[in-house]
């Protein structure tokens, strides 16, 4: 029989309690973020740890965001250096690039975890991430690493409501995934593009424009791909503000700058893998 959001919340609270003390996967993010809360909300502040990746992959605003909520609320928060492109293989961007990096990540969070005396390592997948390409979970099974927001079967929708309830400033943020995911698989990843892809991301957040994705493609002569949501897709092409964004995605290193006109959506680049 399918839980409603209050018999869910319940089973999540009482997944949290028998964990004892926990470390988190903490990016900022609404999921993690709501894990987080919870986490502290069930077990207390002193059985909770919060850990961040900092990598070129993550945006100098997001880090800075997950320090200040952690430190508005009293939670006790980690940094690790995890420099994915000095992964063996990760900056070809194989079509497990994602399970390499949470691999490094993973270990790495244990080791604070253990150190920490903390039980567990916790991260936030929903049950919505069970229907797309998603090669980190392998690393997350191997390193029993636990995911209470599946287990408890919370939808992405129902973690914005329950955010909202809390009075969470990531309700309604944006869905966050690394700088790395907006590459074509098999095209190189290097720091100078991922600098490319953020500050041009960046430029929109500038603008307004609050779900945003800039996918690069191609190894010379980038092109900017653009996602925003489907009704803002009209505001990119009045006059003065294409002519504006063109010319700084230009000044980036984009040779090309188009706008994709299925809009935003989390995961694009997996369109086209055969399942």
């Amino acid at each position: 029989m399918d839980l409603n959001i209050e018999e869910k919340s319940k089973r999540l609270n009482e997944i949290l309690e028998s964990y004892g003390s926990v470390a988190v996967a903490f990016s900022g993010g609404v999921d993690s973020t709501f894990l987080l809360q919870s986490a502290v909300l069930a077990l207390g502040e002193a059985n909770v740890l919060a850990v961040t990746a900092r990598s070129a992959s993550f945006p100098e605003r997001e880090l800075n965001e997950a320090a200040a909520f952690c430190a508005e609320r009293g939670i006790k928060h980690e940094t690790v250096d995890s420099e994915e492109l000095d992964i063996d293989g990760f900056s070809e961007n194989p079509l497990n690039r994602c399970y390499l990096c949470k691999s490094e990540l993973f270990s790495k969070i244990w080791e604070l975890a253990k150190a920490e005396g903390a039980s567990y390592v916790l991260e936030g997948s929903n049950s919505d991430d069970e229907g797309d390409y998603r090669p980190g979970m392998q690393a997350v099974a191997e390193q029993g690493v636990e995911s209470p927001l599946r287990k408890a079967g919370l939808a992405k929708e129902e973690i914005r409501e329950l955010s909202m309830r809390l009075g969470l400033p990531t309700w309604d943020k944006q869905s966050f995934a690394c700088l790395s995911s907006r590459f074509v698989y098999g095209e190189t990843i290097s720091v100078d593009k991922l600098a490319m892809v953020d500050k041009a991301e960046q430029i929109l957040l500038d603008e307004g424009f609050r779900f945003v994705r800039v996918r690069i493609h191609g190894e010379e002569n980038f092109i900017a791909r653009i996602e925003v949501l489907p009704e803002e897709i009209g505001r990119l092409a009045q006059e003065d503000l294409r002519a504006k964004i063109d010319k700084a995605f230009r000044a980036l290193g984009f040779s090309y700058v188009a706008v994709d006109l299925g809009g935003y959506r989390t995961g694009s680049m997996n369109e086209g893998i055969k399942k």
